[in-house]
């Protein structure tokens, strides 16, 4: 991993937001969030200053949802509990598998665009990967495979600290699973993300076995395991 630092990854949606994503965010003091139509992740500063989380609240609104993903500090004993799901990081080392030029030109993968994102709204709502919204796609690249003209299997980028991209999006629609799309599609993102010079990354539910499995095959590596967590405000 010479010359990306690991940390950052501690704190990826933070990270994000202040760098590569700040086109995309929403701040008030040490709060900052996505834009309400890209993403529903949120991230408040690691200080011990307690008006970051009155800043976060300002933000998103009294009663309205939080989602803090993997945030290293928890709110205080007013923020109602929304969800708590445990997963895991990955990450693909220096020295994995070798992704070959093949893996990102792969003739059935497409990169997707603005016109496809009716077609990715209910490719979501179908497999239902994770958070997902309209302008999902800005967040960086997004591939997809097409079987009679329809869209059954995508996956793309999603957080970027600094020297690292993050898979994900992972789906394939139900009658098109068993036949090594989604092997497909992440290879083929790696393979882009390493030819910039940065790490691929990604995070699955602990709870995915087969996921886990599949990541692992392709080369990735368990680097810590991580809490999700979404809060209601005061």
């Amino acid at each position: 991993m010479a010359g990306r630092d690991p940390f950052v990854l501690d704190d990826p949606v933070a990270e994000s937001l202040r760098g590569r994503h700040a086109h995309l965010a929403r701040r008030v003091g040490g709060a900052v969030t996505y834009l309400p139509d890209v993403s529903t992740f949120a991230a408040v500063s690691t200080d011990p200053d307690p008006s970051r989380w009155a800043d976060l609240t300002e933000l998103l609104g009294r009663g309205e949802f939080a989602d803090m993903f993997s945030c290293p500090v928890l709110p205080p004993s007013d923020w109602e509990p929304v969800f708590v799901l445990e997963g895991r990081q990955m990450i693909r080392p220096d020295g994995g598998r070798s992704w070959a030029a093949g893996d990102a030109a792969d003739a059935d993968v497409a990169e997707l665009g603005a016109d496809d994102v009716p077609e990715m709204l209910d490719l979501v709502a179908r497999t239902r990967p994770g958070p997902f919204r309209s302008r999902t796609p800005e967040l960086g690249t997004y591939l997809g495979i097409r079987e009679k003209g329809t869209l059954v299997a995508m996956a793309g980028e999603r957080l970027r600290p600094p020297g690292w991209t993050e898979i994900s999006a992972v789906c394939t629609a139900p009658e098109a699973r068993g036949r090594g799309h989604a092997a497909r599609l992440v290879g083929a993102l790696a393979a882009r993300i390493e030819a910039r010079g940065e790490g691929p990354f990604l995070h699955v539910a602990e709870a995915n076995t087969g996921a886990i499995t599949l990541y692992e095959k392709l080369g990735f590596v368990t680097r810590r395991h991580v809490t999700f967590r979404g809060f209601r405000t005061p």
